[in-house]
């Protein structure tokens, strides 16, 4: 049995860190762990010029510890009237690393997003010549279309003809949640990869329900059955550099998530690593969690390994029932739980 791992210091290529007096509370939790972060840009208003990139960027660093060594790789939000000289400028003077459809009204603050991907196809062209990747929240959004196959549909409805429309465009599939997803991802050309929550290997719905309504374990995708949940595991485990690490890590406020219309998120961000340790851990592959988590996703976006190094131990973490942050409670994955891995730097 392997009780101490050191791997390279990982990176995650996918988490909301919020704006304003709350993110100089929550992007630490992210850089105490990660060295890099694709930050998402669904803020109120949405990141949708170069300027507002770098003005969000400034912010971040301001805000984070600077002895933590973290570096924000921001992201343009695609609208349907998104000005492609501004995706332009801001990929080619290093602002912006990605740009992220959300279909209009998918998750939280996308009542901006694009209404029809044809809508865009101009900018998209743009982005397969300049290389610069597209990040895709892939469920339709149709109200007729059940919520638990709104990501298989979206394969079959947008993403089919969008890979055949731009065959060369760099795509990443956020936070896949489906079998289908994970095959697709597996049977697609080397353009296409997908990140991987750690809440999507640990939950199916029944976490939702289980003695009635749990909020704190909704999330968008929402979790699926065990089936999706397996076949979510097998992907991360594969060893297929197709798949790497992503949290999506979405902090709400603990009153915010228990209301009549509570917010979709989990707030994973403080434990992250030691989440997907055990869940590497249970697959027997934590051989494999080094490059799921420090190498697959910067090989995709072409940028250099982490040189640093970190540590995970076989040792119980104790995760808090709630956090304080601002004069607000927020409601931690695993919240009360005991996580048998810990996390430290080197």
């Amino acid at each position: 049995m392997t009780d101490k791992i050191i791997i390279r210091r990982p990176d995650d290529w996918h988490v909301h860190l919020r704006d304003g007096p709350m993110l100089s509370q929550i992007v630490n939790f992210t850089a105490k762990q990660f060295k890099r972060a694709i930050i998402m840009p669904n803020l109120t208003p949405p990141v949708i010029t170069a300027e507002k990139g770098m003005k969000y960027r400034e912010s971040i660093l301001k805000s984070v510890d600077p002895s933590l060594g973290f570096t924000p790789l921001m992201v343009c939000y695609l609208t349907d009237d998104i000005d492609k000289d501004e995706v332009r400028i801001g990929y080619n003077e290093g602002i912006f690393t990605a740009a992220k459809l959300y279909p209009a009204n998918a998750t939280t603050n996308s009542s901006m997003g694009v209404t029809d991907v044809r809508n865009i196809y101009p900018t998209l062209e743009l982005m397969q010549k300049i290389g610069m990747p597209l990040l895709l929240h892939g469920e339709v959004t149709q109200k007729h279309v059940d919520i638990f196959d709104r990501e298989a549909i979206f394969i079959d409805e947008v993403l089919k003809s969008l890979i055949k429309d731009f065959p060369s465009l760099k795509i990443v599939f956020e936070h896949i949640s489906t079998s289908e997803a994970a095959d697709f991802v597996f049977e697609s050309n080397n353009n296409i990869a997908a990140t991987i929550t750690p809440h999507h290997l640990e939950l199916n719905r029944n976490a939702i329900f289980e003695g009635g309504i749990r909020p704190h374990n909704y999330c968008l995708p929402i979790v699926k059955r065990e089936k999706h949940r397996v076949a979510l595991r097998k992907a991360a485990v594969s060893g297929s550099s197709k798949f790497f690490l992503g949290t999506d890590s979405a902090p709400h406020s603990k009153d915010a998530k228990e209301s009549a219309c509570g917010c979709a998120g989990l707030f994973n961000a403080p434990f992250a690593m030691e989440a997907y340790a055990k869940i590497f851990d249970e697959e027997n592959s934590l051989d494999k969690l080094e490059a799921f988590s420090s190498e697959f996703g910067p090989q995709f976006y072409g940028l250099p390994l982490n040189e640093e190094k970190v540590m995970l131990e076989r040792t119980n973490t104790a995760v808090p029932a709630e956090i304080d942050i601002m004069n607000k409670t927020i409601v931690p994955f695993h919240s009360g739980n005991n996580i048998p891995w810990k996390f430290s730097r080197l």
